[in-house]
């Protein structure tokens, strides 16, 4: 592919090589370093003149240093006349502070601010995954395309679940209803979601299940999981309530704080993530912990993108 150049930032590096090797481009060189006050420096180290740029970097790890790292890339590459630079976000940072809640209304919208502030380094496009709320696409004043892990999510159903036909698909709050129904009346299956009540954020009060799981397999289902305290609390929810095994798929696997010890003492059978968020340590200390590549979907997004072809092929299909 003529004008398109790649760069990955240092968030998730292994994930920039994937997208990389699959549209059979070289990632392009660039030096991130800090100096001794911090401070991030960021030089690219080819021509990008004229070209199709896009920066892959996830929210992860050590976001507000990532993020800056990646505001400064996109702001870099338009000032040495880059024609168009595409952020490729598998993980938006920010998204959970998306809305004021009715208690904290002195609250941030963060979520609104790292829009403008990747519009204003100069992004023209945004490629990210299972937003934490579709309407953050709004935020923006450019196209976003958001994509799912749904198709990825049907495809490892089918393949490594062999009692799937009796399954029954639980969103673990009211929020992820719309995506757990989805997933079930493509699979054919039934659907269940815990009504959960918070008195504060990352604890969890109580647990109320709507929906029958007895002797049935038990697909627990989310955008992301990063203490992990509800997903535990659910999983021994669904086995108390006659479940016969439990799993978890997640697209954004944070895994902070006690999320690991969380996940080695709950009853799941496996916890599944995608590789929006680089896995390795963490599957070292957690053999429950497997990984779907998700590359493919954004790297065929980037091909669809360059050529000005549409990407909502995507929303339904795991490319080949």
């Amino acid at each position: 592919m003529p004008n398109i150049k790649i760069f990955s930032g240092s968030s998730h590096p292994d994930l920039g090589q994937k997208i990389a090797d699959r549209l059979g481009l070289e990632l392009g060189k660039v030096v991130t370093k800090k100096f001794s006050n911090q401070e991030t420096c960021v030089e690219i180290g080819e021509s990008v003149r004229g070209e199709d740029v896009y920066i892959v970097q996830s929210g992860c790890g050590e976001i507000n240093d990532n993020l800056m790292e990646l505001l400064i890339m996109i702001n870099a590459c338009k000032i040495a006349s880059a024609s168009r630079v595409t952020a490729v976000i598998p993980c938006f940072p920010y998204a959970r502070q998306d809305k004021k809640d009715k208690v904290g209304s002195r609250a941030p919208i963060s979520a609104k601010l790292v829009a403008n502030m990747l519009s204003v380094s100069g992004a023209d496009h945004i490629i990210t995954m299972d937003l934490h709320a579709s309407q953050i696409q709004g935020f923006f004043d450019i196209p976003v395309d958001n994509l799912y892990a749904e198709p990825a999510v049907l495809k490892w159903i089918k393949e490594n679940i062999n009692e799937w036909k009796n399954c029954t698909i639980v969103s673990p709050d009211a929020g992820g209803a719309k995506r757990v129904t989805s997933i079930a009346d493509r699979l054919n299956v039934d659907f269940a979601l815990i009504h959960k009540e918070r008195k504060k954020a990352n604890e969890v009060d109580r647990m109320v299940l709507v929906g029958d799981v007895k002797d049935r397999v038990a697909i627990l289902v989310d955008d992301m999981a990063d203490t992990c305290g509800t997903i535990c609390h659910a999983a021994d929810k669904l086995i108390s309530a006659g479940a016969t095994k439990v799993y978890a798929i997640l697209t954004h696997g944070i895994f902070s704080g006690p999320a690991i010890t969380r996940i080695n003492n709950a009853c799941f059978e496996a916890v599944v993530v995608t590789n929006t968020i680089p896995q390795e340590d963490k599957m070292k200390h957690c053999s429950k912990i497997q990984v779907i590549d998700i590359s493919m979907i954004l790297a065929e997004a980037i091909r669809r993108t360059h050529n000005g072809e549409s990407v909502s092929y995507l929303f339904s299909h795991v490319p080949l």
